[in-house]
C-alpha cells in the first residue's frame, strides 16, 4: 500500500460490498491520522453531478486538505464520468481520494479507466461458501479471542452466507461470552435456529405475549437485513387475522377460507384469538400503524419503535378478555 494516501487515488473494488466498506472506513481512518486537519466529504455516485466533484477536489477554509471518498461508483451518471477521471488523474496533493467500486458489468468501462490510475487497489472479492468458516476465525481472532474450525462452521451454519451478518454474529459473541475460546456448544446456545428468522416469526412471539422472545428474534432479524416496514407488515397481517376470526366467531365458527389462511393455519389462528378481544385487536392495529410511521421516517430510531411496539403489544394482549381463560 502507497506510504501516503494524499495525493493519489485508493481504489476499492469487488461485490463484497460490507468488506468494501470497512475498507473504505479503514482508509478514512488512515488518512485522518496522517492529516488529523483534513476534511472528510463523502457522496455516493448515484447522486453526484459535476459540480459536486469540483467541490470535493478541493479544501475549505477550516482544513487544509481533504479526504473524498465516492462509493458506488459503478452507478456513476455518465455525464459525471469524465471529471472524475480528470480528478483522479491528478489528485491534487492535499486529497486523499478513495472510491469503491462493486465491479461487474455495471460501470465496468469506468473501472477499466480508473484502475490504471490508482496507487492502489484493494480487492474485496466475495468469499466462497467454504471460505466463511475461515473469515468467522479472522474476525474472532481480530477480536482477540479464538475459535475452533467446527465452532466457525457451526456459526456459519446458524447464520449463514451474508458477510454483513457474520461479522455482527462475532460482535455479539465477543460481548455476550466470557470463555476465551468460543465452542460449537457456545455457537448453539446463541444462535441455533436463527438462520430462518423472519418477521413472521418476531410476529408470531409476539402476538402469542413471548416478549422477550420476540425482542431477541427481533434484533437478530434487523441485523441480518430483514427490512424493519416487513415487521410491521407481518404483525397488522397478523392482527387482521385474529381480529377476523374473533368477529366471524361470535356467530360461528370461522373456517380458513373465511379468513384467508391455509387450513393448517386456522388452529394457530384460533389459539391467539383466546388471549385477545375486539377492542384488544384495534388497539393494537393502531399501535402497528403507529409503528409503520415511525420507521417510515417519524422517528429517529426504527429499532427502538419496534422494540416499543412489541412491548406495547405485550401489555394490550395481557389486558385482552376475550374469554375466561384468556392469558
Amino acid at each position: 500500500m502507497a506510504k501516503t494516501l494524499y495525493g493519489r487515488l485508493t481504489l476499492v473494488t469487488g461485490p463484497e460490498t460490507f468488506l468494501a466498506e470497512r475498507t473504505a472506513a479503514r482508509l478514512i481512518t488512515q488518512a485522518q491520522a496522517e492529516n488529523p486537519n483534513a476534511g472528510l466529504r463523502r457522496a455516493s455516485g448515484p447522486d453526484l453531478v459535476p459540480a459536486m466533484i469540483d467541490e470535493m477536489a478541493g479544501t475549505d477554509l477550516f482544513s487544509s486538505a481533504s479526504i473524498a471518498y465516492i462509493a458506488e461508483a459503478e452507478k456513476l451518471p455518465s455525464a459525471v464520468e469524465a471529471r472524475l477521471l480528470e480528478l483522479a488523474k491528478a489528485v491534487p496533493e492535499d486529497i486523499a481520494l478513495i472510491i469503491t467500486h462493486q465491479g461487474g458489468n455495471q460501470g465496468k468501462a469506468l473501472l477499466n479507466k480508473l484502475t490504471p490510475l490508482a496507487a492502489d487497489e484493494i480487492n474485496c472479492a466475495a468469499y466462497k461458501p467454504y471460505q466463511l468458516a475461515k473469515f468467522v476465525a479472522q474476525e474472532v481472532q481480530a477480536g482477540g479471542k479464538a475459535i475452533g474450525a467446527d465452532a466457525a462452521q457451526a456459526l456459519v451454519d446458524a447464520v449463514g452466507h451474508d458477510t454483513r451478518a457474520l461479522a455482527a454474529a462475532v460482535t455479539q459473541l465477543l460481548a455476550d461470552t466470557d470463555d476465551d475460546l468460543l465452542t460449537v456448544a457456545i455457537i448453539n446456545r446463541h444462535f441455533a435456529g436463527r438462520a430462518t428468522v423472519n418477521a413472521f416469526a418476531v410476529a408470531d412471539d409476539a402476538l402469542a405475549g413471548r416478549v422477550g422472545e420476540a425482542i431477541v428474534k427481533l434484533r437478530w432479524a434487523l441485523t441480518t437485513g430483514v427490512a424493519h416496514v416487513l415487521v410491521t407488515s407481518a404483525l397488522a397481517n397478523s392482527l387482521r387475522q385474529i381480529g377476523m376470526y374473533l368477529a366471524i366467531s361470535r356467530h360461528h365458527p370461522p373456517g380458513a377460507a373465511e379468513i384467508g389462511v391455509p387450513t393448517w393455519k386456522i388452529k394457530d389462528i384460533a389459539t391467539s384469538a383466546r388471549a385477545w378481544s375486539e377492542p384488544g385487536i384495534a388497539d393494537a392495529i393502531r399501535a402497528v400503524a403507529q409503528a409503520d410511521a415511525q420507521i417510515k421516517g417519524a422517528a429517529q430510531d426504527p429499532d427502538f419503535a419496534l422494540e416499543s411496539l412489541i412491548i406495547r403489544l405485550g401489555a394490550l394482549r395481557r389486558s385482552a378478555k376475550a374469554s375466561p381463560d384468556s392469558s
